[in-house]
């Protein structure tokens, strides 16, 4: 998708390129340096002739600096211009070390149709920068993109006078610092000053300006392409992130700057307020360590103890970092003297710096997943698209291939396959194909923050591999942050999140009031103390209080009331309800007003109820009532509500009639049961109140998901919950199957969804293990319906007249022709198995597989069919590719 560079081997360090820089300091700083990859003993200029490219180059982009902020936005906006077909030279001028360097760079400075030059403080200092400004000035092509301050700033007077507070620190005058001419350097400032582009960056906009140069950009070169292609990147980020900002979202101010520091490892403040680095190799350390405690000691003690003091005297307490191969920690110098060496040991403050990856650990019901959304809505500008993944066990694979339509990759199977070697590819480099292309997309310069949240294991449901071989390499610029119930997750040291602090559990359940009686206020302390201070049960004291005219106090009269289930929590998920029978009680209380809220229909709680067999992610609200309105389990009436209704308002009596979908849906999300999700008609529903329904149905309600999907399923759409529907009705390995399903509904379903599931899953995201896997499965239930009706066959007739109660029939006694639809229906998946195993080179699977399919076929529609025929071609196919491969 990008072009070849144009930049000479000077600046390959910043390529686009399928593997990430090493996280060290030389490499984070050498993005765009046209000496990193310079010598002091290089051949004459002639022999490396890195000219003829450097010519064509499109765009210059200039800049001066070391900051890691400028260099992130650096390489971002250079990988974008590239992944745009434009070719583009970057360079800091001042890193250059010999004159060929400086001489490679004034080429592409003739050369470029386009002049970006990243203004700073420290640009109108540096005497490149003003000579690519005043360059691209008087060419008329110069974009100036002005980082960390506004073009209002650039005033040659306010500089030279020092006026401003940016000014009165770093002014005066600069053309002093190498010699200039100083009407030539007023020129170049004002004449930034003036210019009619304006693209002012600030680590707020980062996203933003990029798309608006590259737009710019575009436009200036006559690349309509480019211009579509930033227009649907916005469009694309509006539904990002699965759920909308949480406008209630209490502390953790905390955790938010520990997964600031984690991830980006600086601060976006001034220089003087940047953590020292240190990258040293592991085998130097005890050495420096010698060395600075026996003959240098005295200096570096002096240097050390000067420099704490300078730091002290500012009200800061000075940190280091240390970077190796191996591990990267934080270790303060709290001392005069030598730094305080701190081992990873369990008391140790340990972190990864710059690793771009962080593990968020926590029981179900703390807040990872609002954590994880917060920190995404408020770094979201740093990253050119958030990736939200879910983490459930049987999905992750599947979603997270789902990203390479978003990244704008195209996996599909097809005639590609037989091009690389001579010969089709496996299923298991199929699939390894379809991750690496995720992978390659992550590990370019252009930064992505990759979200799994809520990973339930280490390994993958289908075939037990790790997570590591989905996950891109630390150190690039793509950040990755991981939620688990977990203890620990990739032997990362996680940050592990702790319950909220008691003036913060009183912010979130009391709401927008401000003061309240000391009743009330003992009332909200004595709940936050019975929800073990959870803070998903303290947001459904929240709703409760703000929905209902009733006050803390009888809220906790009513959980006092409520008295407790022993409800039977099997799985390890459930541990926090059964530690916990507060949150169980309290979840009574508000299925019991939805119930009273919402009779006789009761929609609501319906719909949560079966809400639990639908995928993890988002379900649609007219599914969802579909599910609902055909679901048999019965919701019991508790008596204690008979006895609390008083405290109901007349507003909640009037809702006592048959509401709407939307109604209902809106009541969910109001109370705090649901989720509003970004897109548009979905609702989420979190794993607690999920186990709590499943808990209180039964599995009837199961029945619901396959009619609902039967009525308004579409499979680009709701793949996830065709997939949870499949596990319903299909046994997957150990996993058994939950319902039995009429004969007709079940053929119609494998016919309508499980069938072209398995294909577009295949073909699509090349989930190979997965599709064959349905295919199996849903081939073995059919052949049990055929063993059934051959069982029976013999005495079919005899039960028809001497049976008493028809409705003990099957459909497959009374109506033979259904025999013929599961007949060919079994040779459809069959010959589909087959053409699989012919696209991932198991030729002889697949023979067997094509017989049986072709013997089918000429029983039902003879042996000259065109459909016998296709299949026989098929499976001359697979003989032919057989024989090759012997």
């Amino acid at each position: 998708m990008a072009s070849s560079c144009p930049s000479s081997a000077f600046d390959s360090a910043t390529h686009s390129s399928p593997s990430p820089p090493k996280p060290t300091l030389a490499t984070q700083t050498a993005v765009a340096i046209a000496s990193d990859s310079t010598s002091s003993n290089r051949s004459p200029l002639n022999s490396y002739s890195p000219f003829p490219r450097v010519k064509s180059c499109d765009v210059y982009l200039g800049f001066c600096g070391r900051r890691p902020p400028l260099l992130r936005f650096v390489k971002w906006l250079r990988a974008e211009l590239e992944m745009q077909g434009l070719r583009c030279f970057a360079v800091d001028r001042r890193r250059c070390r010999d004159a060929h360097a400086h001489s490679v760079a004034k080429v592409a400075m003739d050369a470029a149709a386009v002049g970006v030059v990243l203004v700073t403080r420290k640009s109108f200092s540096n005497p490149y920068g003003v000579e690519e400004m005043r360059w691209f000035l008087e060419r008329k092509n110069l974009v100036p993109v002005f980082f960390g301050l506004s073009q209002g700033d650039c005033t040659a007077r306010d500089v030279i006078e020092r006026k401003g507070e940016l000014w009165e620190r770093f002014g005066g005058q600069l053309w002093n610092a190498y010699g200039g001419i100083e009407e030539e350097w007023k020129q170049v400032v004002d004449g930034v000053s003036r210019s009619a582009v304006m693209l002012e960056v600030n680590p707020g906009n980062f996203r933003d300006r990029i798309f608006d140069a590259v737009l710019l950009l575009g436009s200036q070169l006559g690349r309509r392409s480019m211009v579509e292609k930033v227009q649907r990147w916005r469009e694309m980020a509006v539904e990002e992130l699965p759920f909308p900002r949480n406008i209630n979202f209490v502390g953790r101010k905390s955790e938010l700057a520990k997964l600031e520091m984690m991830l980006f490892g600086d601060f976006e403040g001034s220089p003087e307020e940047y953590i020292e680095i240190r990258a040293r190799d592991a085998h130097r350390r005890d050495t420096v360590m010698a060395r600075n405690s026996t003959s240098n000691s005295g200096t570096q003690k002096g240097r050390i103890a000067k420099k704490n003091v300078e730091i002290k005297a500012k009200g800061k307490e000075p940190v280091v970092w240390k970077e190796s191969e191996e591990e990267i920690e934080m270790q303060g110098t709290w001392s005069s003297e030598l730094p305080v060496r701190h081992r990873r040991t369990r008391n140790a403050m340990t972190t990864s710096y710059r690793r771009g990856v962080a593990c968020i650990c926590g029981e179900s019901g703390i807040g990872k997943t609002e954590l994880l959304l917060e920190f995404a809505y408020k770094f979201s500008q740093s990253y050119k698209r958030v990736l939200w993944v879910s983490g459930e066990s049987r999905y992750l694979r599947q979603n997270y291939l789902k990203l390479l339509p978003l990244l704008g990759v195209d996996v599909a199977i097809g005639t590609e396959m037989f091009s690389q070697r001579n010969g089709p590819r496996s299923f298991k480099e199929l699939e390894a194909d379809a991750i690496g292309k995720v992978r390659r997309e992550l590990m370019r310069d252009i930064p992505f923050l990759l979200v799994i949240d809520n990973l339930e294991s280490e390994k993958d449901w289908w075939d037990g591999s790790s997570i590591m071989e989905l996950l891109p390499r630390f150190g690039g610029e793509t950040h990755i942050i991981i939620s688990s119930r977990l203890p620990r997750v990739l032997n990362i040291m996680p940050l592990r999140l702790s319950y909220l602090s008691a003036a913060e559990a009183m912010i979130l359940m009391k709401g927008r009031v401000t003061e309240l009686p000391t009743e009330d206020a003992n009332a909200l302390r004595i709940i936050e103390e019975k929800l073990g201070r959870l803070p998903l049960g303290l947001a459904l004291v929240r709703a409760i209080l703000s929905e209902l005219p009733i006050g803390p106090l009888k809220l906790l009269d009513m959980i006092n009331q409520m008295p407790y289930r022993e409800l039977k929590f099997s799985r390890k998920k459930d541990l926090v309800m059964k530690q916990n029978p507060s949150l169980v009680q309290l979840l009574d209380v508000c299925f019991s007003i939805l119930d009273n809220a919402q009779k006789p229909s009761k929609l609501a709680t319906k719909m949560v109820g079966v809400s639990n067999w639908f995928a993890p992610s988002a379900i649609p609200i007219s599914m969802l009532a579909i599910a609902a309105s055909t679901s048999s389990a019965k919701h019991c009436r508790t008596r204690f509500f008979k006895r609390c209704f008083h405290y109901l308002s007349c507003t909640t009596r009037e809702l006592n009639v048959s509401i709407s979908e939307a109604e209902a849906s809106s009541t969910l999300v109001r109370f705090s049961v649901a989720r509003e999700s970004t897109r548009m008609g979905h609702i989420s529903f979190h794993s607690i109140i999920k186990i709590y329904a499943h808990e209180r149905d039964d599995n009837s309600s199961a029945f619901s998901i396959i009619k609902a999907i039967e009525k308004e399923g579409n499979l680009q759409e709701h793949a996830d919950h065709i997939w949870s529907a499949c596990f319903l009705l299909f046994k997957f390995g150990i996993d058994p199957g939950v319902i039995d399903f009429p004969e007709r509904d079940l053929l119609s379903f494998i016919r309508r969804f499980a069938l072209p599931l398995a294909s577009l899953t295949f073909t699509n995201l090349s989930l190979c293990n997965a599709a064959l896997e349905l295919l199996r499965v849903s081939t073995e239930a059919l052949e049990a319906l055929e063993d059934s009706f051959l069982s029976k066959a013999t005495s079919a007739q005899d039960k028809t007249k001497c049976s008493k109660n028809p409705r003990s029939r099957s459909s497959i006694e009374s109506d033979p022709l259904i025999y013929l639809d599961l007949a060919s229906l079994r040779a459809i998946l069959l010959e589909t198995r087959a053409k699989f195993m012919l696209q991932g080179g198991q030729y002889d699977i697949g023979e067997q597989l094509c017989r049986t399919a072709v013997s089918i076929k000429e029983v039902i529609y003879g042996c000259e069919h065109p459909q016998t025929q296709a299949t026989r071609e098929t499976m001359e196919r697979l003989r032919l590719s057989l024989r090759m491969t012997c």
